[in-house]
């Protein structure tokens, strides 16, 4: 019942979704009335869709203190409800970012050995997409958290990419180790002692993303939710600039008719609207973008499948468990200097 479009245009995109993946199923939460007269024009999404009727529904205005106290009759904590136990494989919302978040981790709880979830878009760059994160979730961090987005990003890279040692780098202010505050430097010190399956570039800055530096681009939520906004809004800006450069004479606009196969190649290789995943939980949620139409919310669909196909909560709790690991023997490797430097002095 969330995004900006409403159900309508939802369910328009899962009948896309269901037409390339004949074999899912799926529940529609929501207003039953609602739903069912709009699930008349897909026959065959009709014949492997239930409907579970939720009455209350999430603004998206909405603060998540409030969505917390009062949501537990809405649509989107009955489909997180459902992933929680275990009728669903992955949760798939349009709706309120942050009480999606919320219901999220109250419901799901955190994957053990990860302090806070992320969450997690896959840019467009030149060489192809990376993987970003924390976009939103998290506004300050500390390098330990940091250092579970990374363990989060390079396994979603590994299980969606196919990429078997992808390579990881901190948004930072420069790539020199000096710089940058001191949580980022010291989850840097941190991936560099671990064993993970990953080469860990070190710090990259805000233009390195586009340009496909690394495969996992690792930041705090409020660096990533600026940077994703600004990525978005430029995009924007670029084209309402092509549009009236293409429409200002009529050689342009014959110009913009010839190249309009392109221009849709390129306007679809940048759309953010797929939205996030969100990572860290104990069980799979993915937030689609809430101005997404159908395209938008059947790629978000098809990116649930992916995931729900992979197996990227034990994969999460074994890679951390050896990043936890190699950190404890550094710490004892530092006390022991530390504690013949003291016998030496003495």
């Amino acid at each position: 019942m969330g995004g900006d479009s409403g159900p309508a245009t939802l369910i328009d995109g899962v009948a896309l979704a269901q037409r390339r993946h004949p074999s899912a199923r799926f529940l529609l939460h929501g207003d039953e009335k609602t739903l069912k007269p709009l699930l008349r024009g897909h026959r065959l999404l009709a014949k492997c869709t239930e409907i579970r009727h939720a009455p209350d529904v999430i603004s998206m205005a909405e603060k998540p203190s409030q969505v917390i106290r009062r949501g537990r009759d809405s649509s989107m904590w009955h489909a997180v409800d459902c992933v929680g136990e275990g009728e669903a494989d992955v949760a798939v919302s349009a709706g309120n970012t942050g009480a999606l978040m919320a219901l999220s981790l109250v419901r799901l709880k955190a994957a053990e050995g990860i302090s806070r979830p992320a969450i997690a878009v896959i840019w467009p760059t030149i060489k192809g997409h990376c993987i970003v994160l924390d976009v939103g979730a998290n506004a300050g961090c500390d390098a330990d958290q940091l250092v579970d987005f990374a363990v989060m990003g390079e396994i979603f890279s590994r299980a969606i990419f196919g990429i078997e040692r992808p390579t990881v780098g901190f948004l930072n202010i420069g790539e020199e180790e000096a710089k940058g505050i001191e949580p980022v430097k010291r989850a840097a010190r941190i991936l560099r002692a671990s064993k993970l399956p990953i080469e860990f570039v070190g710090f990259i800055e805000g233009d390195d993303i586009g340009a496909g530096a690394v495969d996992v681009v690792v930041t705090d939520g409020f660096t990533g939710n600026v940077a994703l906004k600004t990525a978005e809004g430029t995009v924007r800006l670029v084209t309402h600039f092509l549009n009236l450069a293409l429409h200002r004479t009529l050689l342009g606009r014959i110009g913009g008719f010839i190249a309009r196969g392109s221009f849709r190649a390129v306007s679809k290789k940048l759309d953010p609207r797929t939205g996030g995943v969100f990572l860290g939980l104990n069980g799979l949620v993915v937030k689609s973008h809430g101005s997404a139409d159908a395209n938008g919310f059947a790629s978000a669909i098809d990116l649930a499948i992916d995931m729900s196909m992979s197996d990227m909560l034990v994969r999460i709790k074994t890679d951390k468990a050896g990043v936890e690991s190699d950190t404890e023997m550094d710490a004892s490797d530092h006390q022991a200097a530390l504690e013949e430097r003291q016998a030496a002095i003495s």
